[in-house]
């Protein structure tokens, strides 16, 4: 039996449950998980109301000064301390967490900016991640992680398939920081084929079904296949 542990699900949608498509996978995905580990505890986590620092001028001279040379962060200016302090602070709550289930749609061919403003409030070394000489080794080993993703286009084949950029970027951060990545759950068309949206959401249901059960089963150590 696997340990008791914490997951953390994560959107980035505005429109709210009732009208997103993808909000309503994502809420079949967590259903289906919780029926499966009624000892994980569940956080979510809309990032349209989150506050999190913005990769400003401050912000990126803070990381320099504490990443780079070493600078107390007590000695840093008011703006810069704050800013870093939240960073952190970010970057220490999301790794107290197990398992992640992130849920965002396509946008002009990636994800909406709160992702990637997150994702960027995650990259501190010596917490989440760090160079060494064999180079960069991501700290947050033994955690899972799956993304679920609503597209209006295609592009899992045919002319878009090379221009989609949120997933694969998504994968490759999560990976880099160290969490073992599943298949993406992907829901597409709905723009091409209206018609068929039902169909596609249905459809797009029965895998986070079957991928909440597998991820729910699976030891976190487990490489998933």
């Amino acid at each position: 039996m696997n340990r008791m542990g914490k997951l953390l699900y994560v959107t980035a949608n505005p429109k709210g449950i009732e009208k997103s498509k993808g909000l309503q996978i994502g809420e079949t995905f967590i259903e289906t998980f919780q029926l499966n580990r009624l000892d994980v505890d569940i956080t979510r986590l809309d990032l349209f109301k989150q506050e999190m620092p913005a990769m400003d001028s401050e912000l990126v001279s803070a990381r320099a000064k504490v990443g780079g040379y070493g600078i107390p962060i007590d000695e840093l200016e008011e703006g810069e301390r704050t800013k870093i302090m939240k960073m952190h602070q970010i970057a220490e709550e999301f790794k107290s967490f197990d398992y992640f289930v992130f849920v965002s749609p396509v946008w002009n061919l990636g994800s909406p900016a709160v992702l990637k403003a997150y994702i960027d409030n995650l990259f501190v070394h010596g917490k989440t991640f760090a160079f060494t000489p064999e180079g960069p080794k991501g700290y947050l080993t033994g955690k899972l992680g799956i993304h679920i993703q609503t597209r209006g286009g295609v592009y899992t084949h045919g002319p878009m398939k090379d221009l989609e950029s949120g997933d694969r970027y998504l994968q490759i951060a999560l990976k880099f920081l160290g969490i073992n990545m599943m298949d993406t759950v992907v829901a597409e068309g709905f723009d091409h084929f209206p018609k068929q949206v039902p169909d596609i959401v249905a459809k797009a249901k029965e895998e986070a079904i079957i991928a909440a059960k597998k991820m729910a089963l699976s030891p976190l150590d487990a490489t998933i296949v």
